[in-house]
């Protein structure tokens, strides 16, 4: 076995604050400050993979990402529907020119954490940090799957892409463009092309968060390692794979909740946090569980202050009927249901030669694999009731969601092995089918590592062989997956998507073209979709916005670079001694939010 690496913190907190003093500052302690024995215990489904905003995408590390780095707005922690808020900045921005710029007002004396790189000097946070940030999402070699939050939206970014018809344009990161402007120390002003009525949700998200040009010149392609944000917390012990620390930031500055709640469970999280500075806890102690059982064991062992999407082929370990079991409701464990914005898909590599392309012959192969998911089954029996049939690429309640529209692509294995008898894959002596030209026809699909991607890797083996198509897996670690797919190097695999904002763009732009190599992994690339989704990133939510997602939907199922899945449910369990725990649609964590009654979990001995 590869031993694990350990990182720590190159600055403890006791050094921090002697650093700062001796710079005149001194890092911010508050009486509401955390007690430095609560310990926040949480798992994470996967490994994690870079720490660097410009380039995770995986939910482990934005997970971690968002309680590093920060973005100039967040969300409203209790507000339904959404509401964005000012982070770093000192109000919301100030919209003017029809929608087209935007000024934003950071507040002073917010300081990245102390760092070699900063050698000793304390590091203010500033608009220029901005700036450098979201360049960076341009650059080639960073290969930001993020790239398409601002691509083209910027006025004059077309400095910062690669030239088309072959000249040849190196990036440069210095290079000014009128739609980021540092207009003074504090102050940033953003120019769009065009009003983008998303773009509010675009500056809260963890890719728009502020990174350090001398953090990412002095690691270079290992910044991932090497996370340092101004946010509220700082990376601790790190066991790669394993178990990840992060550690309540002793620089961080005083931030005090004022959200306000909205129904009956809200309003009580507002009333025990009014008033309070966050974070709650010292430390976060993540563990990597990718087996079901062990998430769920875990939790009945105490180990977890909850659970977040209760395996669904284990559910009747915890609930019964949908309802938690009354031994548990004894234990004074709680049960929260919650509805995710989150599609599950397997996605078909469109530049791969066997099952990719354009082709009639192509597409017809693609849609026989679709028709052979059996929807039905896959809730029942894997989901366990705990789901709902994916219509289109977008779950409920995001903008631009049509509930009207339903899927022509329904279970059907005689119009499937029709549609491939008629294309020409006739079967050999295996009984196996061969491709049109009469070369062998075989399929690979990139899978988990784990209990779940085995049962899953049956599913589709019994769906293939229905239709007489030899098919293997591969197995891998999440992270491994993802990085050969940005390669083009995954002919298909089950992935899912949940909503960085809570608008339809954000889904929509795994299946447009330019984005190929990036988010999106299927390499789907038709003129037609493109244009689509181009004219529908211009429109507000509205009657016209959403027939043209009806059209991409349609475009989507006939060309079947996807097979959708479902909509999770998600049952979540809570410990008795969690606290202030409310699920958000947007953000992965509410880590700073949650606090723990110490007391009440020494009762149980953890």
């Amino acid at each position: 076995m590869r031993p694990y690496r350990f990182f720590v913190p190159r600055v403890a907190g006791f050094l921090i604050a002697i650093s700062l003093a001796g710079h005149g500052m001194a890092a911010p302690v508050t009486a509401s400050a955390p007690s430095f024995d609560k310990v926040l215990r949480v798992l994470v489904t996967t490994p994690e993979s870079a720490l660097d905003p410009a380039v995770a995408s995986d939910v482990p590390s934005v997970s971690i990402n968002e309680n590093i780095f920060e973005p100039m707005l967040r969300y409203d922690y209790l507000a339904r529907p959404v509401k964005l808020k000012p982070n770093t900045l000192k109000a919301l921005p100030e919209i003017s020119d029809e929608g087209k710029t935007y000024v934003m007002h950071l507040k002073p004396g917010i300081f990245f954490t102390p760092d070699a790189a900063f050698h000793g000097k304390p590091r203010e946070l500033t608009a220029d940090d901005y700036i450098y940030s979201i360049k960076r999402l341009y650059d080639p070699a960073v290969k930001s799957p993020w790239l398409f939050m601002f691509e083209g939206k910027l006025a004059g970014d077309e400095k910062l892409r690669p030239a088309k018809e072959g000249k040849p344009q190196a990036f440069d990161i210095q290079t000014a463009i009128p739609g980021l402007q540092a207009i003074d120390r504090y102050t940033l002003r953003i120019r769009l092309n065009a009003p983008d009525s998303n773009f509010l949700f675009i500056l809260a998200t963890t890719a728009s968060g502020a990174v350090a040009r001398e953090v990412v010149d002095m690691y270079g392609n290992q910044v991932g390692n090497h996370p340092v944000g101004t946010g509220p917390f700082i990376l601790g012990p790190w066991q790669r794979s394993f178990q990840i620390t992060l550690l309540a930031n002793p620089q961080y500055r005083k931030v005090v909740f004022d959200d306000v709640g909205i129904n009956e469970e809200s309003r009580k999280i507002a009333a025990g946090l009014t008033g309070k500075t966050l974070p709650r806890v010292s430390k976060i102690e993540i563990k990597v569980v990718e087996e079901q059982q062990s998430r769920v064991l875990g939790f009945l062992n105490h180990e977890f202050d909850y659970l977040e999407q209760v395996p669904a082929p284990l559910s009747d370990m915890v609930l019964d009927e949908g309802k938690l079991k009354p031994s548990l409701q004894q234990q004074g464990v709680r049960l929260s249901l919650f509805t995710p914005l989150q599609t599950y898909y397997m996605w078909m590599n469109m530049d791969d030669p066997v099952i990719g392309g354009y082709a009639p012959e192509k597409i017809a192969l693609r849609r026989a694999i679709a028709l052979s998911y059996n929807s039905r089954e896959d809730i029942s029996l894997q989901e366990k009731g705990l789901a709902i049939q994916a219509q289109s690429p977008l779950p409920p309640n995001v903008l631009g969601y049509d509930a009207s529209f339903k899927t022509p692509v329904q279970y059907d294995l005689r119009l499937a092995n029709a549609l491939l008898d008629k294309f020409g894959y006739k079967r050999g002596k295996d009984n196996y089918r061969t491709l049109p030209d009469g070369q062998p026809l075989h399929l690979e699909m990139h899978s988990l590592a784990s209990t779940t991607g085995r049962l899953h890797d049956e599913v589709w083996r019994k769906n293939m062989e229905a239709l007489s198509l030899h098919i293997s897996f591969k197995t891998d670690k999440h992270s491994e997956i993802l990085r050969a797919a940005r390669l083009g190097k995954v002919q298909m695999t089950e992935a899912n998507w949940i909503a960085d904002f809570p608008d339809g763009e954000n889904f929509y732009q795994l299946l447009y073209g330019p984005n190929a190599g990036r988010a999106n992994y299927s390499r789907f690339n038709l003129p037609a979709f493109n244009q689509m989704y181009e004219k529908a990133i211009r429109l507000p939510d509205s009657p016209e916005r959403t027939a043209i997602y009806r059209q991409m939907a349609q475009l989507v199922h006939a060309y079947a670079p996807w097979v959708l899945r479902i909509h999770p449910v998600t049952a979540d369990l809570l410990q008795p001694w969690l606290q202030n725990y409310y699920r958000h649609p947007v953000d992965f964590t509410n880590w700073r939010y949650v606090d723990i009654d110490e007391q009440a979990r020494k009762k149980v001995g953890k």
